[in-house]
């Protein structure tokens, strides 16, 4: 059908799999929305067959696709110590998880919001993993040439020409460009190059493989090797050379120019990027927290940097933890209520400065100097505010923390800043420029109309519009003051990372990347052109929702992304990595496609629409590599296939939640350690799910049963989840970890058995061990619970004990509680998780445990004087957008 073929060619499903052999159509309206909203009209047969001939045109005559990706260098042994944070990994990790090919899943409950981990049917099982080629990563700065060959270098006949005379094939394989791969298949998309319903095959000139409408999409290799006999290259690196091939070319974002034999000229984007992301400094440990439920004696009424800090100093030196995993710390909307959700943020470039740490503003202690009283007054509301919550059992309330904090800033501003200050709030606004100007342009005029930029006035709907500009003028001072704010927060972000570096961790703080952000917020005013307008993003219905989410997230256009480079993208990941050691991407899943939904229409009246992955995963893996960062992606849920692998391919950490690794193939029992996945980060809980201790009494069932949330009897739910926790202390038992308890505790006691989960995460060969921090003081509170809004205190409750007392920063960091539980965590070597217990053979399961003298640093050395991994840092190179 002409519909089908022309969405094919821009990237948009016709249909999904819904569950393994069984296709579900998109409606043509759905269809005809979502290229519309692309700037495809199809709304009739005629304009259905103009806009296929327009665009079979179109890429019949194109020279290049607007961006073009170049693997740079081959993927190299794991253990590498080339580039940054390429240290040992853990031996025989590799060669057990080529033999035992992974077999795992990951199911949780049905979710409202992209964060939260969307379960996938048992039916939708992911195929098993790559082997892990290594880690890839090479020591030369962005400038500098890679060492050895660039991927994909021929062999010395590797000139001859291509069949039917033209040497265009020989190019592109001569000037040693890698070959990369097309977006990962789905299951009847017919934008995959293995969809049976594709309307070419893979190798015509035209094939649908990917948005970028060429074969090999986005592959620079097949794109030159489609260019006519004679055609002429030129390159601009962005480092200022100037080159006739792609041969040896430094790392980084550059421009090619193709010119024909008959005059028809090109330019593309060229993404050279190291094959693999940086590697996980050997094995290591880490707490997971949500910053604003960590509260100290000297929080303003949530958590805040300078609590995030403390954390990060104590949990490095008095822990030996590697990392803190935290909530998004992006921008939200501003208004009253404030959306508490992390992850619907007015921006995603920008943090949010209600997270500032007042008093470790230089400036603040020469306000009070300048109005002593109102600084005093304003102390004391912050002490109410903070006793509030921790003493009275109130929630954390955003707005009041906001208003104080707002107040107090306003005093800040006033007092001059020094020389140094002054120069160096000069550079970040250089560093920064429009993008900023935009962000903080949004924020003084969401002041006077309103936090929804489409209810604005019309001209003021437009960032770059002359009354845009106007009103910027008119309100330079506001202007000023969130540009201010944006630096403050920037600033003690990066105190943050640097105080747990300080504190020897080898990872730092690993931030976390929402799927996208607010509507009415600044990022989608400022970035119009790269939305998509009228479309939300969610998930389509699936055997555990059957009505799909819709998430109210506008969705990046393709098109307009490839076309800029990925500058938003580029510039988005370059600002998170500036204090991060690793980056977590929430629907990780998102990088390859998204289902969107026609605004006004129901989630089941969507349809997927694709990215060039490659593209996407080329810039990640650029920018990681200059930051010397890790990626985590959360691949939980129903994944399409290829997808995980290819994620694996380029060292992209998947995660791994305990409750929802099962034999899914088989006996749909526990996975035993030994058949996890080593490249992941493995936790007994996450942000959204109920704490360990919940899940462990069934708290979690009585919960959503007092808030009329279970769709089935609560005696049903009661014996599901009794019979889940049980099959889990089961295997427990049989691996003899309930055994040997820390402080005394009684093996059947709720503490014992969250002792015992964290010992079998040890045993599995997962690189990265996350501790929930609630976990550590029996809290029993989820963070977070789908499917509600406000019949739940979702993401405004503090961090408490097994009794709802909330928990301080100070009583953390002298809980008898906690320091078992870490003793456990630390008991653990690099590698190999804890000594097998009587009975159970590591070798009889296939899993490679060498001499704790060659296998890495205990986790309990890993503090600043372990002589552990030296901390990493970015290379040198050019980093212009």
């Amino acid at each position: 059908m002409p519909l089908s073929r022309l969405a094919a060619l821009h990237g948009v499903a016709t249909s999904f799999s819904a569950s393994p052999g069984r296709t579900v159509a998109a409606s043509d309206a759905a269809v005809v929305a979502v290229l519309a909203a692309l700037g495809v009209a199809a709304g009739t047969p005629d304009a259905v067959r103009t806009a296929l001939t327009a665009r079979e045109t179109e890429l019949r005559e194109r020279l290049l696709p607007p961006t073009l990706v170049c693997w740079s260098g081959p993927p190299t042994a794991a253990g590498s110590d080339h580039g940054p944070g390429a240290h040992e990994s853990a031996p025989g990790a590799d060669e057990d998880e080529r033999a035992r090919g992974e077999n795992r899943s990951a199911r949780s409950e049905a979710r409202s919001e992209p964060d939260e981990a969307r379960p996938a049917p048992d039916e939708a099982r992911p195929a098993p993993d790559e082997a892990r080629p290594g880690a890839g990563e090479n020591g030369h700065g962005a400038g500098e040439n890679p060492p050895g060959p660039i991927e994909g270098r021929p062999a010395p006949d590797g000139d001859a020409p291509a069949p039917g005379g033209s040497p265009s094939a020989a190019r592109a394989s001569a000037v040693g460009v890698s070959g990369g791969s097309a977006p990962a298949p789905g299951d009847h998309d017919p934008t995959s190059p293995t969809s049976p319903t594709s309307p070419t095959s893979p190798t015509s000139p035209t094939s649908p493989t990917s948005p970028t409408g060429l074969p090999g999409g986005s592959s620079l290799v097949s794109v030159l090797a489609a260019l006519p006999a004679g055609t002429r290259l030129r390159i601009r690196t962005e480092q200022g050379e100037t080159r006739a091939s792609a041969e040896q070319l430094p790392l980084g974002v550059h421009e090619l120019e193709a010119t024909a034999p008959d005059g028809r000229t090109a330019r593309a984007h060229l993404v050279v990027a190291p094959t693999r992301l940086p590697a996980a400094p050997g094995r290591t440990y880490g707490l997971l927290v949500q910053v604003y439920s960590l509260l100290s004696r000297r929080s303003w009424g949530m958590g805040d940097l300078g609590d995030l800090a403390e954390l990060t100093a104590w949990a490095g030196r008095a822990l030996g933890a590697g990392f803190v995993q935290v909530n998004p710390m992006h921008a939200a909307v501003p208004g009253a209520p404030t959306d508490p959700s992390p992850y619907r943020p007015s921006s995603r470039r920008y943090p949010d400065p209600v997270y500032l740490r007042v008093e470790d503003i230089p400036e603040f202690a020469y306000a009070g100097e300048r109005d002593r009283d109102r600084v005093r007054t304003l102390l004391e509301r912050a002490e109410r505010l903070r006793e509030s919550v921790l003493d009275k059992g109130a929630l954390i309330d955003r707005d009041a923390v906001w208003e104080l904090k707002r107040e107090a800033l306003e005093l800040v501003r006033d007092v001059p800043l020094g020389p140094g200050r002054r120069a160096a709030y000069c550079d970040f606004l250089a560093e920064e420029g429009e993008a900023l100007e935009d962000h903080a342009t949004w924020c003084a005029l969401a002041e006077m109309y309103g936090s929804d930029w489409q209810k604005w006035p019309a001209a003021l709907r437009d960032p770059r519009s002359a009354e845009t500009a106007r009103a910027r003028g008119e309100l330079m001072d506001r202007v000023d003051f969130h540009s201010r704010l944006a630096w403050l927060t920037d600033a003690q972000l990066a105190t943050a990372q640097r105080s747990a570096r300080d504190a020897g961790m080898g990872v730092g703080l690993v931030h976390d990347l929402a799927v996208g952000v607010h509507p009415g917020g600044a990022d989608a005013w400022a970035q119009q052109e790269y939305f998509a307008a009228g479309m939300s993003v969610g998930a389509p219905p699936d055997a555990f929702s059957v009505q799909g989410q819709d998430w109210g997230l506008p969705p990046w256009r393709p098109d307009r992304l490839a076309a800029s480079g990925y500058a938003p993208y580029r510039r988005l990941l370059r600002a998170l990595f500036r204090y991060a050691g690793a980056l977590r991407i929430d629907h990780v899943m998102g990088l390859f496609r998204l289902w969107w939904i026609p605004q006004g229409r129901p989630a089941t009246e969507g349809t997927y629409v694709r990215y060039d992955a490659e593209a996407m995963l080329a810039i990640l893996a650029l920018e990681a590599y200059r930051a010397g960062a890790l990626v985590i992606g959360e691949d939980l849920g129903t994944v399409e296939p290829g997808v995980r692998e290819k994620l694996h391919q380029h060292g992209v950490l998947g995660t791994s939640v305990l409750w929802f690794e099962r034999d899914w193939d088989g006996t749909g029992l526990p996975l035993p350690p030994e058949s996890w996945r080593a490249d992941c980060l493995a936790t007994a809980t996450t942000h959204d799910l109920p704490p360990t201790a919940s899940r462990l009494t069934g708290d979690h069932v009585e919960l959503r049963d007092r808030l009329g949330l279970l769709t089935r009897p609560v005696e049903e739910e009661r014996a599901e989840a009794a019979a889940d926790v049980g099959e889990w202390l089961a295997l427990l038992a049989r691996l003899g970890l309930l055994q040997g308890a820390a402080g005394g505790l009684s093996e059947d006691s709720e503490e014992a058995q969250i002792q015992a989960l964290h010992r079998f995460l040890l045993r599995t060969p997962a690189r990265m061990i996350g501790v929930w921090l609630p976990d550590a003081v029996g809290d029993r509170r989820p963070q977070n619970l789908p499917g509600t809004w406000d019949q739940y205190p979702n993401w405004r409750l503090p961090v408490a004990d097994s009794e709802g007392r909330p928990v301080t920063l100070e009583e953390l960091a002298a809980s008898p509680r906690l320091y078992a539980l870490i003793d456990v965590v630390r008991a653990g070597r690099a590698v190999g998780g804890c000594a097998p217990d009587a009975g159970v053979s590591w070798s009889d399961a296939g899993v490679s445990v060498p001499d704790p003298a060659e296998s890495g640093t205990d986790l309990a050395e890993s503090g600043p004087d372990s002589g552990g991994a030296p901390p990493r840092t970015a290379p040198p190179g050019a980093r212009p957008d």
